[in-house]
């Protein structure tokens, strides 16, 4: 398998003071971590499972996000 590389949303939960990941469009790609680098490997270890499985067939691609000025 060749090189694949996955673009995370993170959030920061206050309630439990854990940093939220998720790939979009990747079902069952999302984890947590007490820092950074904690969610970054664990993110990886669980896309790493996942693709044990085949690599996924996406039908549409992550653009990026935009922020929304409500007056």
């Amino acid at each position: 398998m060749s090189r694949m590389q996955f673009t995370a949303v993170v959030e920061y939960c206050k309630d439990t003071g854990l940093y939220v990941g998720y790939v979009p469009h990747f079902p069952g790609a999302h984890s947590q971590g007490e820092t950074l680098d904690e969610l970054n490997r664990n993110l990886k270890e669980v896309i790493e499972m996942l693709l044990e499985d085949g690599e996924p067939s996406f039908t549409s691609e992550f653009v990026g996000t935009q922020q929304i000025a409500i007056a």
